[in-house]
């Protein structure tokens, strides 16, 4: 097949990308490949508001400086603060990416909005990812064993960031064709 026989296949920058119109006429993968570039967003801004909710909280860098430390540089996870950082952003994303693709795929009770399902399976995929963390990242990969406050303080992490994804992710792969206009941000709102 010639190129000029495929540059049809491509849309065109006019044509909706977003909101529901999009989503109909986009094919399931179609439409679980977009979703997925919109979770890499919302994982990176999730991880922003989960990261400025935890730090002055715990007074401490993400255990991914731990992960850094024990298993790539050595040394303390404090010598590690760029790279355990670097490393928290980079699970963030691609869990984010990981749920947007989920989300898209998931079919399941269309009647609900998809803003209202993005914060639901948001907060069930933060705890999700909160228990394998805490479980198996923590305590069978590091040999951390958290305080009851700081689990806490972790699952609450963890539950902050799977809403910020959620509501993100939900509003925009099947949300509002229009964010300004259905959510009057012109009225002050």
């Amino acid at each position: 097949m010639a190129l000029q026989d495929r540059i049809p296949r491509f849309r065109s920058t006019s044509e909706p990308r977003e909101g529901p119109r999009a989503t109909a006429e986009q094919s399931q993968t179609e439409h679980a490949v977009y979703a997925a570039i919109r979770g890499l967003q919302a994982g990176f801004v999730a991880t922003i508001i989960m990261t400025a909710f935890r730090l002055p909280i715990m007074r401490s860098l993400p255990p991914s400086a731990n992960f850094w430390s024990q298993y790539v540089a050595g040394g303390d996870p404090d010598e590690h603060p760029i790279a355990g950082l670097l490393l928290h952003f980079a699970y963030g994303i691609q869990a984010g990416a990981i749920f947007g693709g989920l989300f898209a795929l998931q079919d399941a009770e269309r009647s609900i909005e998809p803003e209202q399902r993005g914060i639901i399976w948001g907060m069930i995929y933060g705890m999700a990812l909160s228990a394998f963390g805490s479980q198996v990242m923590l305590k069978e990969l590091l040999g951390i064993r958290l305080g009851g406050d700081e689990l806490a303080l972790f699952h609450a992490g963890h539950l902050v960031y799977g809403l910020s994804l959620g509501a993100w992710v939900g509003s925009r792969t099947e949300g509002v064709e229009d964010p300004e206009e259905e959510y009057e941000y012109d009225d002050g709102n």
